[in-house]
């Protein structure tokens, strides 16, 4: 089986959710929607407010040294499009918390035989813009 755009996206943020569990974060949201606009993960801390955009790539172990990494594709457009959800956010539910745009990067590497691909790599750019 191969695995489409999509279950890869789903793979990367499932990756994203649990790293940020992990270190203290409370997943408020998946996938909130302003509109046409959309954020992937809004998580707190207790001081902070993050609006996460996951960028997920699957990489054949020959690949992962050769490809750009995956938040490049977080351009200008798609952080104005965040920042915008992000005041929708906010506007219908304040806090006192400092919000922040994070970008979190997801390596997976291809298994044989269409087998679900493996983590490979997280980073996790805070304050990413």
């Amino acid at each position: 089986m191969s695995y489409t755009a999509k279950q890869i996206g789903d793979l990367g943020e499932g990756h994203a959710v649990h790293y940020l569990r992990l270190r203290g974060y409370t997943v408020k949201e998946r996938n909130w929607r302003a509109g046409k606009y959309e954020i992937d993960i809004i998580a707190a801390t207790l001081f902070d407010i993050a609006f996460v955009e996951v960028k997920t790539r699957c990489y054949t172990k020959d690949e992962i040294a050769l490809l750009p990494p995956p938040g490049i594709a977080v351009d200008a457009e798609k952080q104005r499009f965040t920042r915008s959800a992000a005041l929708s956010y906010l506007r219908k539910h304040p806090t006192k918390k400092q919000p922040r745009m994070d970008v979190i990067e997801v390596w997976l590497i291809e298994q044989p035989n269409g087998k679900k691909p493996k983590l490979y790599k997280i980073n996790h750019m805070r304050a990413a813009y």
